[in-house]
C-alpha cells in the first residue's frame, strides 16, 4: 500500500506539488493524470525517495521514506520516465546490478531476470551494452529491473512511451497480474486511453494541485457528464 499524506515540494518560490495526500490500496492500479508539467513526476520522483518532500511524508507499506527509506525503497520497484541511463553497462550487468542491491541470490536472480526479458522479448539482446538499445528497449530493460524483486509497489512514470503497440500491451497486462496477486500499482500518464482501460481508481492533478481521486464513475458522477475520461479530464483541468 501507498500512502501519500500532505506532500508539498517547492523549488525557490515555485511550489511544484501542494498539498497532495491519496493513496494506493493491495491489489489496486491507481492512475495518476495530469497534462505536461502538472506534478506527476516530481511526486513519484518523492516518493521513491529520489526527491524530498519539502513537507508532508510519503508511506510505503507503512514505512516512512523519509524516516525508514530502505526499508521503504526495498518494496518499491520503480521505472522511471528516461531510460537514458547505465548507457556503458551491458544489459545483463545491469540486471545482476540490481539483484545484488536487493539481496537476492545471483543465480536466483538471473533466472528471474531471463524469465521478464523473455517476455518482454529482449532476452537476446542482454549481452549488448545499454547504449546500444532503443529507447523502448532501454523502457523494458528497467521495468525488468523494477519487477525482479517482486515488489509490492510497482511504481511507473509514463511507462508506455516508447513501446511499440505489442510491448505497451504486455506491461499493461502484467500491471493487471501484478494488481491480482494483491499488491499496489501506481503509473503516471498523460495518455487517457490508457488510463481509461487498465485503473481501478485515478487521481487527477494540474498546476500541483490533485483536482480529484476516485474511480472514473465516480468522476462522471462527481462533473455530471457522461463523455469519455478524455472529456472529462479536459473539463475539469481547464
Amino acid at each position: 500500500m501507498i500512502r501519500i499524506q500532505d506532500v508539498s515540494k517547492k523549488y525557490g518560490n515555485f511550489l511544484a506539488v501542494d498539498q497532495v495526500s491519496f493513496d494506493v490500496k493491495d491489489g489496486e492500479i491507481f492512475g495518476l493524470l495530469g497534462p505536461n508539467g502538472a506534478g506527476k513526476s516530481t511526486t513519484l520522483k518523492m516518493m521513491t525517495g529520489i526527491l524530498p518532500p519539502t513537507s508532508g511524508d510519503i508511506f510505503i507499506d507503512d514505512y516512512s521514506i523519509i524516516k525508514n527509506p530502505l526499508e521503504a525503497k526495498r518494496r518499491i520497484g520503480f521505472v522511471p520516465d528516461s531510460p537514458d541511463m547505465f548507457l556503458g553497462m551491458r544489459g545483463m550487468d545491469y540486471l545482476s546490478f540490481i539483484a545484488s542491491i536487493y539481496g537476492m541470490e545471483p543465480l536466483r536472480g538471473k533466472e528471474i531476470a531471463l524469465g521478464f526479458a523473455e517476455k518482454m522479448h529482449i532476452k537476446d539482446s542482454l549481452d549488448d551494452f545499454v547504449a546500444n538499445y532503443s529507447h523502448g528497449m532501454r523502457q523494458k530493460l528497467f521495468i525488468v529491473g523494477a519487477l525482479m524483486h517482486s515488489p509490492s509497489c510497482w511504481v511507473l512514470d509514463e511507462p508506455l512511451t516508447g513501446l511499440d503497440p505489442e510491448a505497451a500491451f504486455d506491461v499493461k497486462e502484467m500491471m493487471k497480474a501484478h494488481a491480482k496477486e494483491g499488491k499496489s500499482v501506481l503509473f503516471s500518464t498523460h495518455v487517457l486511453e490508457v488510463a481509461e482501460k487498465v485503473v481501478d481508481r485515478i487521481g487527477i492533478i494540474n498546476k500541483g494541485k490533485l483536482l480529484f481521486v476516485g474511480t472514473i464513475d465516480e468522476l462522471k458522477a462527481k462533473e455530471k457528464g457522461s463523455g469519455s475520461l478524455e472529456e472529462l479530464f479536459l473539463e475539469l483541468v481547464k
